[in-house]
């Protein structure tokens, strides 16, 4: 090898070489500090290993101080008062321990508009949902999301639901738990956006657009579940009766005693099979500029 040659490689090898010893340098104080504390806590110090917060603080060279603050107190007198600590028993307040993992979180694009959401706003701590010290650090969906939206529950458990249960879907494809600009931390910029993810085919265009349609898929439909088919919210014809009430057979009272009765038009399929959508089938939006009813 020429010598022109080796003396150019010689400073890349020395540099790769610091590059290498820095690194290992930089672990050092991290695996000290776990075999520390792992004379006490050695359970978890063993699974944090494994853990997403454990590799990435092996390779960045923070360790356990990084988020329990100084351990000298807490050495000689091992209680919760003089070191910092999570969850409903900490002294700290939530706020406090929610704000120790935004100094590493806050850039993280899902949580930067934390402050606006409304789990911020009810005081839910971060380790109220993500077990740090676990193997598993994915959130349980929708277990976890359960222990405080209970109604939801029983919401995805009726006959007609998301497929939440079955596990073809879950909570955070349609909300972002750590905020977003939209009321109900919405994964898009509004409910229709969100909906045309999965029903393209309702986005349009029309010729003839069913209000309430375009304005709010809410209107007509409960997204998380209902006891009515298609997530409605009401039974068709009473769900079409909440607007369209004029003086014509939309207006006829589809009870008990007239909604299978035989009367002209309407009257006989007022509650019988698909009702005011046997004839007012294309209820998202017509592409028939003769037909603005809506009608097959």
């Amino acid at each position: 090898m020429p010598l022109k040659e080796k003396n150019w490689l010689w400073p890349l090898r020395l540099g790769l070489l610091l590059v290498l010893f820095g690194g290992i340098l930089q672990a050092l104080p991290a695996q000290a500090a776990a075999i520390s504390c792992g004379e006490c806590h050695d359970q978890i110090t063993t699974d944090y290993g494994h853990t997403y917060h454990g590799r990435a603080g092996l390779a960045q060279g923070f360790d356990c101080l990084a988020c329990h603050g100084p351990d000298e107190r807490h050495l000689n007198d091992p209680s919760r008062e003089n070191i910092v600590s999570y969850g409903k028993n900490s002294i700290q307040t939530i706020t406090e321990q929610n704000q120790l993992c935004l100094e590493c979180h806050k850039s993280t694009p899902e949580v930067s508009l934390w402050e606006m959401s409304r789990h911020c706003h009810n005081d839910v701590a971060c380790v109220n949902c993500h077990k740090i010290h676990s193997r598993n650090s994915k959130v349980n969906e929708p277990a976890v999301c359960y222990t405080c939206h209970r109604d939801l529950r029983l919401a995805f458990n009726k006959i007609s639901h998301h497929p939440i249960v079955e596990g073809k879907i879950k909570c955070s494809d349609c909300h972002n738990s750590h905020g977003t600009l939209t009321p109900k931390m919405l994964t898009d910029d509004d409910l229709n956006q969100l909906c045309y993810r999965c029903h393209a085919e309702k986005r349009g265009p029309f010729a003839w657009e069913h209000p309430p349609v375009s304005e709010n898929c809410a209107i007509c439909h409960d997204p998380h579940g209902s006891r009515h088919e298609k997530l409605l919210k009401d039974k068709v014809a009473n769900l079409c009766q909440d607007c369209h009430n004029a003086d014509l057979h939309s207006s006829r009272a589809y009870d008990a005693g007239s909604g299978f009765a035989k009367a002209k038009r309407a009257g006989s399929i007022g509650f019988a099979g698909r009702s005011c959508l046997n004839c007012h089938g294309n209820i998202h939006g017509s592409t028939h500029f003769e037909k603005r009813a809506f009608t097959r």
